[in-house]
């Protein structure tokens, strides 16, 4: 194996997901490994595991395969340089359509936080005080 391919193991380490995550990114077909070993496993590229670090930055935002498939379609078109105007102005529209839904769960998020850090806020004042009344 050469240096530029990265085994599953490797791959799941370097995003933070495991095996089985992975490979069931490949089993639907979110993420297809580029080369395959003599021995027959899965070799992915630096670019393999940048779909799959779209995939878990997308996962926690509420985001559905068919969505994240979607938008793996349209960066890929625009990567590439021989894609058509048109081809380009669609997924062009699609990250903007899905940029518009990650703001809105960021927004969720940010709210979620929010309550989590008044409560946290909370509960530290209420064991403050039981603190300070059991000391006197």
């Amino acid at each position: 194996m050469d240096d530029e391919h990265l085994q599953i193991g490797e791959v799941a380490a370097r995003t933070d997901l495991s095996i089985r995550t992975v490979r069931h990114y490949h089993d639907i077909g979110l993420v297809t490994p580029s080369e395959r070993s003599a021995g027959g496993f899965r070799l992915y590229t630096e670019a393999d595991v940048q779909r799959l670090l779209v995939i878990r930055r997308m996962k926690p935002l509420g985001f559905t395969l068919a969505e994240m498939k979607e938008l793996l379609e349209a960066l890929a078109v625009l990567e590439n340089s021989t894609s058509s105007a048109q081809l380009r102005r669609q997924a062009g529209a699609t990250l903007d359509v899905l940029r518009g839904k990650a703001e809105g769960s960021c927004e969720n998020l940010r709210r979620q936080l929010s309550y989590a850090e008044e409560l946290t806020d909370l509960l530290t004042a209420r064991l403050d005080a039981e603190a300070s009344s059991t000391t006197r």
